[in-house]
């Protein structure tokens, strides 16, 4: 059985707030992080550094603080990219 479409297979964070997300389904797309800076939850992010710590894990987005972002958001508030 193959993994849902929106499994994050690889993330390339920018320091421009954007995530470049390959997904199980082969879609390339990018994700625009910036409005999360306003909430509390993703507070970490305001320092560049910590937000460029993401990475793949578990078929989601991640980061070290026990910060993550369901996959489901991901791949449906992304845009596909060529």
């Amino acid at each position: 059985m193959s993994a849902p479409a929106w499994v994050v297979t690889a993330v390339s964070p920018s320091a421009d707030y954007s995530l470049y997300l390959t997904f199980a389904d082969g879609t390339k797309r990018v994700y625009n992080a910036a409005p999360l800076l306003e909430k509390p939850l993703f507070a970490s992010f305001r320092n560049p550094a910590f937000f460029m710590t993401a990475r793949a894990e578990c078929g989601t987005v991640v980061w070290d603080d026990d910060i993550s972002i369901a996959p489901e958001h991901l791949y449906e508030c992304s845009t596909v990219i060529s």
